[in-house]
């Protein structure tokens, strides 16, 4: 090797080492996530997409009775109130079917 590309070497070595330092680490996954427990408990419960028609729709018969407090006809799976307030708080549009317009309109 020659003494004059040792220079060359080292500046690549050292962009390199830069440009993996100053690169943001992965996200982490979340643990667990309130809403998507309660879908899963759902789920367990046998409620499924698409099953509004047989009155166990997953969104319609279950998810949205839960997180709105609404009485049903089928029993519904015991959620703990503090997943519910979690889910509700982290993600506010869950279970609502769409986006859910603010006073603006938009």
């Amino acid at each position: 090797m020659r003494a004059a590309s040792i220079p060359l070497l080292v500046s690549i070595l050292v962009t390199l080492l830069l440009t993996q330092a100053t690169q943001s680490a992965p996200t982490q996954p979340v643990p667990w996530h309130p809403c998507a427990k309660i879908a899963q408990a759902c789920t367990r419960a046998g409620f499924v997409p698409n099953g509004a028609k047989s009155g166990l729709g997953i969104m319609s018969d279950c998810i949205r009775p839960i997180l709105l407090g609404i009485p049903t006809r089928q029993a519904l799976p015991q959620i703990d109130p503090q997943i519910v307030a979690a889910c509700k708080e982290r993600d506010p549009n869950f279970g609502k079917g769409g986006r859910v317009r603010t006073q603006s309109g938009t």
